[in-house]
């Protein structure tokens, strides 16, 4: 099952997708119509993956530790399906990192990778925009590359647990309707299994906490006016375009 939340006449809602429609019982809103808002009503943590890839890592020039490279993503960078990413003035280098983002449905702590997908209650499409100019080391991402205010696109479902195997899905980013990037999770250097038991070793995960998976090689600079559409199997479509301004 796939779920939204939207704005829609000055309220918030949370609507089921289906047959390209937004169902409230049987009231029906039209996607087209609609705010969309970040699909995750009470967020807390994000945990973020850095170079999640093996190509990524690669197309950076990169030597991996075999431990995750973890950091945050900030909870002001969430926007919705549709909304406007905002690109800072005065930079050089500015990209998408489309991710596979998996949120989790109860409190979990030293749990074992056979059982970490119980703990998880849906995914949603995450697109990590970072500025390399920041970025003095690739294994300490800092606060300013990726915390920008619009830096964390979400959307635009949430689709529930059992629908999704998260070591088989494919991701793609399209610029202005030119593919750039191209990966399959099963590429992931640690499965979202994997991450939920390397974390909760140490820190518990509450509802609504999120893991972003890490993105594939294909990053490239992005310009005020792009727009872009992330893909990820099974859990739809994102799309946003770039502004220099609201």
């Amino acid at each position: 099952m796939k779920t939204a939340r939207f704005a829609y006449n000055g309220q918030v809602m949370e609507a089921v997708y289906e047959k390209e429609q937004l169902w409230i019982g049987t009231v029906v809103y039209d996607p087209d119509e609609v705010m969309f808002l970040p699909p995750v009503a009470h967020t807390g943590k994000a945990i973020g993956v850095a170079l999640g890839y093996t190509d990524h890592a690669e197309e950076l020039e990169l030597d991996l530790p075999e431990e995750p490279i973890l950091f945050n993503k900030m909870p002001q960078t969430y926007i919705g399906h549709k909304a406007k990413i905002i690109a800072p003035p005065d930079i050089d280098y500015m990209h998408y990192e489309c991710e596979l983002v998996a949120v989790i449905g109860r409190p979990a702590r030293l749990v074992k990778e056979a059982e970490a997908l119980n703990y998880v209650q849906g995914y949603t499409i995450g697109n990590d925009l970072t500025i390399r100019d920041f970025v003095t080391n690739y294994y300490r991402p800092p606060i300013k590359a990726k915390g920008f205010d619009t830096f964390g696109p979400l959307g635009p479902f949430l689709t529930t647990a059992d629908e999704i195997d998260p070591a088989n899905v494919n991701l793609r980013t399209y610029v202005n309707g030119e593919l750039r990037q191209e990966g399959h999770s099963s590429n992931l250097r640690h499965s979202v299994a994997d991450l939920i038991e390397y974390i909760t070793a140490y820190m518990t995960l509450n509802p609504g906490d999120m893991i972003w998976s890490g993105t594939p090689k294909g990053i490239s600079h992005i310009y005020p006016g792009d727009q872009l559409r992330l893909e990820v199997s099974g859990l739809g479509t994102l799309e946003n375009e770039v502004v220099s301004s609201l």
